[in-house]
C-alpha cells in the first residue's frame, strides 16, 4: 500500500495487518520538511504542565492534527524520528504505570468498559493489536505517575463493576521492557512484532534516539513493573520463541513506541496512531508549520510554532514554542475584539508584549501560561487582519522603567477608576498609581438602561428601559411612575437578562410602578450582585480568611478603602475578615467582578442621625420613614428609603446582602474598554499607554 492510497482509503480502515503495512510503505517516515514556524524571538508557553503551586493543568494524553505534515522529533535536536501526513489524527501520551483492564476480540466489549471507567472517573484507554492475525482490543487506565497511584487505580478499577472476559484479572503494567534488538527496516521489525503478538506477547515497534540525534528501529517487548515480572516475560519468550534473543530495555532510554489506538471515539470505531513517550527527562518537538497544529483536549485550538512534549512530574507537558510576535496575534485577539480602533489594538499590543517579556522564566518550563494566570492565549482561531496589523506596526514595541521591561498588567475595566497596588497586592509599583479612567463606560455604550421598580404588592425588581415608559405622574413622594409598553414585561431580580433566575413579577400595559432609580445593565463596567444570604457568604469564605468566621453574619460593611475607592478592609459582625491580600476579596464574596463596590443589606438600612450616631432598621422594625405612596410609614418590609442624594431603594423582607461595584478584573494598570474609549476620542496608542502607566517610555527592542 503506498502513501497516496492510505490517504484515499483513511486511517480508519487500519486493521489485518495494516499498520505493518504503513510501516513497510514509509508513511511514518517521511520527510519532515523545514516547515518550522518563522524565526526571531521565542516565548515558551505552557498549555498542559504540572508546575505543583505555580500552575497544574494536566491531561492524559493529546490528539494532534493539522492541514499540512508535521514531524516529531528529539526536543535536543536530531533525525526526525517520524512524520505525520496532512489531515491524519495521532495521540500522544507519556510512557509509565497503567492498569490493563481487560483484552477482548470484540471493540463493543472494550468501548463498554471504558464507559464504566469514565463513570468512576477513571481515564480509559483502548488499544488494537493483532494476535494471529486477529484483532485484540486492550483496555487500559492511566497513565500513573508511580506504581503506589497505578495500585491505587486499580483498587479503583476492581470497584468499579466491568464485566470481565473469563479468567482476566486487571493489573499493573509498568515500564520495564526487553528489546529484540535493532533492525535496518520497520518491515524487519513490524515481521518481528507479528512473531511475538503470534505467541501472545505484547510487542511493538520502537523509534529510540540515539547519540548525535541518530534514530535507530528497535522492537520491544512487555510492559512489566517490577523485574520479577519483566523476567517472567523473558522466560514465556524465550520458551516460545528460543530464537529470539531479548535483553533489558536500559531504563531512561529516550524512546517513542508505536501502538494503535482505538479509543478515540467511544461510540464507534476509530484508529489512529498513538505514539507513546518514554526516557528519563525526554523531550520530543511536534515541528510546527504554517497552517498550525489543531491539538483536540485544547478545545480543538490551533497552535502556531512547535509543541514540545515531555514528562514534567510524572504528567505529559505541552509547551507551546512560538516566535513573540506570532504568540501577541492571539493574545490580542484574545484579550480585546479586532473590531476596536487600530490604537486601541496597538495600547495592548505593547501592553502585551511588555507583559510576555517581562516574565522570564516564571513558570520554570515555560515563561507564561495560555489562561489569564498570564494572558488570553486561545491560538490562530483568536487571530484578524486588525490584530495582525496592529502588532506588526508596534512590532518589537516594549513599555521600560529604569532599564527594565514593565510588567504591563491590565484588566476588563476599572470601573471609572484604576487601582493603586495597595489595593491589589497589597503592596507598591512605581508603575502603577490610581487614575481617572472616564473612558471605561465606553463598556456600556449604547446598552439600554435598567430602571428599579415597585409594584403595587410591594415587589420590586428590574425593569428593561425599552419595555417602560414614563406615564409623566408622580407619586405624592416625587418619584415617577411608568408603564409597560409591551404585554407580560418581566421583573427581574437583577438589571440583566438571565433566564435561570425567575421574574419577581410582571407589568403589562395600564399598570404602573414606581421607578426608584434607573441603573446600567450589569456588566463589566457596573452590577449588581445578590442578595447573597449568611449561607451563602459562609461558604464562600471558608477557607480564603485567616481568622475564625462567625456562625453567622448579621451585618457586612466596607471599614476602609484604598486610594481608587476599592475595598482594602470589610468586618463581617464587626470583626475584620483578613484576607492575604485585597483582592482576594472578589472570590471571598462569590467571585465579585471587583473590589470597587459598596455593600447594601436587603432586609435593613442604618439611619444616620444629626449627632453622627446610626442605627439599623430591620425589615419587622418599626421606623419613621417615607413609602412610595408620600406616607409617614411605620412597617419595615417593603418600604422605600430615600437618601440625601435622591437615589431610592426598598427594604425587603428577606435578609441578605447586595453587593454593588463597578469595574471587572483587579483594575491595576491598563483598562482595557478605557482604552477603547480613549482611542475613540481620538487619542493614540503611545498617549493611551503613559495615561495608565507612569514613568515609562516606549521603546522598540
Amino acid at each position: 500500500m503506498n502513501l497516496a492510497k492510505w490517504k484515499e482509503t483513511g486511517i480508519g480502515l487500519l486493521g489485518r495487518g495494516a499498520l505493518a503495512a504503513l510501516l513497510a510503505a514509509g508513511s511514518l517516515l517521511a520527510p519532515a520538511g523545514s516547515a518550522r514556524a518563522d524565526g526571531g524571538a521565542t516565548i515558551r508557553v505552557a498549555l498542559y504542565a504540572d508546575i505543583g503551586s505555580k500552575y497544574k493543568s494536566t491531561v492524559p494524553l493529546v490528539t494532534l492534527q493539522s492541514e499540512q505534515s508535521f514531524s516529531l522529533l528529539p526536543a535536543a535536536g536530531g533525525a526526525p524520528l517520524l512524520s505525520v501526513p496532512a489531515q491524519n489524527r495521532v495521540r500522544v501520551s507519556l510512557d509509565g504505570f497503567r492498569v490493563k483492564v481487560m483484552e477482548t476480540p470484540t471493540w463493543q466489549t472494550a468501548a463498554d468498559g471504558a464507559k464504566k471507567l469514565q463513570a468512576a472517573s477513571l481515564k480509559p484507554q483502548i488499544f488494537m493489536t493483532t494476535r494471529g492475525g486477529s484483532k485484540v482490543y486492550q483496555l487500559y487506565t492511566g497513565g500513573y505517575a508511580s506504581e503506589s497511584a497505578a495500585r491505587n487505580g486499580l483498587n479503583a478499577v476492581t470497584k468499579a463493576g466491568l464485566a470481565l472476559p473469563d479468567g482476566q484479572t486487571p493489573a499493573v503494567a509498568g515500564n520495564k521492557r526487553l528489546s529484540a534488538g535493532t533492525f535496518t527496516t520497520l518491515e524487519e521489525a513490524q515481521a518481528t512484532v507479528n512473531t511475538l503478538t503470534g505467541a501472545g506477547l505484547d510487542a511493538w515497534p520502537v523509534f529510540v534516539t540515539g547519540e548525535g540525534g541518530t534514530a535507530r528501529t528497535e522492537v520491544w517487548v512487555g510492559e512489566a513493573s517490577s523485574d520479577s515480572e519483566l523476567a517472567e516475560v523473558s522466560a514465556s519468550a524465550a520458551a516460545q520463541l528460543p530464537q529470539l534473543v531479548l535483553a533489558p530495555v536500559a531504563q531512561g532510554t529516550p524512546a517513542v513506541i508505536i501502538r494503535m489506538d482505538a479509543g478515540f471515539d467511544l461510540n464507534s470505531e476509530v484508529q489512529v496512531f498513538h505514539y507513546m513517550l518514554t526516557g528519563n527527562n525526554a523531550k520530543f518537538m511536534v515541528s510546527g508549520n504554517e497552517k498550525g497544529i489543531m491539538l483536540t483536549e485544547r478545545s480543538k485550538r490551533i497552535y502556531r510554532g512547535d509543541l514540545e512534549l515531555g514528562n514534567l512530574n510524572g504528567s505529559l507537558s505541552v509547551i507551546n514554542v512560538v516566535p513573540v510576535e506570532q504568540y501577541l496575534y492571539a493574545v490580542v485577539g484574545g484579550e480585546v475584539s479586532s473590531s476596536w480602533p487600530e490604537e486601541a489594538l496597538k495600547a495592548q499590543a505593547v501592553a502585551a508584549r511588555s507583559y510576555a517579556l517581562s516574565q522570564g522564566n516564571r513558570f520554570e518550563v515555560a515563561n507564561v501560561v495560555d489562561t489569564t494566570l498570564s494572558q488570553v492565549y486561545n491560538g490562530i482561531g483568536a487571530e484578524a487582519p486588525s490584530i495582525i496589523k496592529a502588532v506588526d506596526a508596534t512590532a518589537g514595541e516594549v513599555l521600560k522603567s529604569g532599564g527594565k521591561v514593565v510588567e504591563a498588567v491590565f484588566s476588563s475595566n476599572s470601573g471609572g477608576v484604576t487601582a493603586d497596588p495597595s489595593e491589589v497586592w497589597n503592596s507598591g509599583g512605581s508603575n502603577f498609581v490610581s487614575v481617572a479612567s472616564a473612558e471605561d463606560a465606553a463598556a456600556v455604550g449604547s446598552a439600554k438602561k435598567w430602571y428599579y421598580v415597585l409594584l403595587d404588592n410591594g415587589v420590586t425588581g428590574y425593569a428593561r428601559e425599552d419595555n417602560m415608559k414614563l406615564t409623566g405622574s408622580k407619586t405624592a413622594a416625587g418619584l415617577p411612575l411608568a408603564t409597560a409598553t409591551t404585554k407580560d414585561v418581566n421583573i427581574r431580580p437583577l438589571p440583566v437578562v438571565d433566564n435561570s433566575a425567575a421574574p419577581t413579577g410582571k407589568l403589562n400595559p395600564g399598570q404602573n410602578a414606581v421607578v426608584l432609580n434607573q441603573v446600567f445593565e450589569s456588566g463589566s463596567y457596573s452590577w449588581i450582585k445578590g442578595p447573597y444570604s449568611s449561607a451563602d457568604l459562609l461558604k464562600s469564605l471558608a477557607g480564603k480568611t485567616s481568622g475564625t468566621l462567625p456562625s453567622s453574619i448579621t451585618t457586612l460593611e466596607v471599614t476602609k478603602r484604598g486610594p481608587s475607592g476599592r475595598a482594602v478592609e470589610v468586618k463581617a459582625n464587626g470583626q475584620i475578615l483578613q484576607v492575604k491580600y485585597p483582592d482576594l476579596f472578589r472570590s471571598s464574596f462569590g467571585g465579585l467582578p471587583s473590589t470597587l463596590f459598596d455593600i447594601v443589606p436587603a432586609g435593613s438600612y442604618t439611619v444616620l442621625g444629626a449627632d453622627g450616631a446610626t442605627s439599623a432598621i430591620g425589615s419587622s422594625a418599626s421606623a419613621g420613614v417615607l413609602s412610595a405612596s408620600g406616607q409617614v410609614s411605620s412597617t419595615g418590609s417593603g418600604t422605600v428609603v430615600m437618601g440625601a442624594d435622591q437615589t431610592s431603594r426598598v427594604v425587603t423582607g428577606t435578609p441578605g446582602f447586595y453587593f454593588i461595584g463597578w469595574g471587572y478584573g483587579h483594575g491595576l494598570g491598563m483598562s482595557q474598554w478605557g482604552v477603547k474609549g480613549m482611542a475613540d476620542k481620538g487619542y493614540d496608542y503611545k498617549q493611551i499607554l503613559q495615561h495608565y502607566f507612569s514613568d515609562v517610555t516606549i521603546i522598540k527592542e
